[in-house]
């Protein structure tokens, strides 16, 4: 069996990614874009790395979330 371990971000930049409207009426793709943030209920919170990838995501929902940037 095999476990997930957690890695600490390489840039030292994280984003905390906090969704800020429904999935209600959303299309398919914005659904799935959420669930792969980690997020899924409204005020739902996850800190993630800082990478283009998931700039990416997080462009593609820019008007469900809300984005706090940390850095070191």
């Amino acid at each position: 069996m095999t476990t997930k371990t957690q890695t600490k971000p390489k840039s030292g930049k994280t984003l905390t990614v906090v969704q800020t409207g429904s999935l209600f009426g959303g299309k398919p793709g914005m659904r799935e874009t959420l669930l792969g943030l980690g997020l899924g209920r409204i005020r739902s919170r996850r800190e993630l790395e800082d990478t283009p990838a998931v700039r990416g995501m997080v462009f593609k929902v820019r008007h469900l979330v809300k984005i706090e940037e940390k850095g070191k």
